[in-house]
């Protein structure tokens, strides 16, 4: 399962309800570590700001009912993406 859409959108909300800063802290080894593990919360979390299809008020809304490790994991894949997406810019 993947994040599908505008990862903007989900930036956006991430970084409203306040996930971004504090992940950039965080050790994302340990926290992939622990989402392989539970594959299923992963899952889940990424159906879940799939289903908003861009609703930025409606993704605040479900990030706000997740639980932390689930909005830290997402804020994380998108950062990613984010860092990947600029590195494939600046090759070309």
């Amino acid at each position: 399962m993947f994040l599908q859409g505008d990862l903007q959108i989900v930036f956006d909300a991430l970084y409203t309800v306040g996930a971004i800063d504090p992940v950039l802290k965080l050790d994302w080894s340990e926290i992939t570590k622990e989402m392989m593990a539970q594959p299923g919360i992963l899952s889940d979390a990424f159906q879940t700001i799939n289903a908003c299809k861009g609703n930025k008020d409606l993704l605040i809304q479900k990030l706000h009912m997740m639980d932390q490790r689930s909005v830290n994991y997402i804020a994380m894949e998108v950062a990613r993406e984010f860092c990947e997406f600029q590195d494939r810019t600046e090759l070309h």
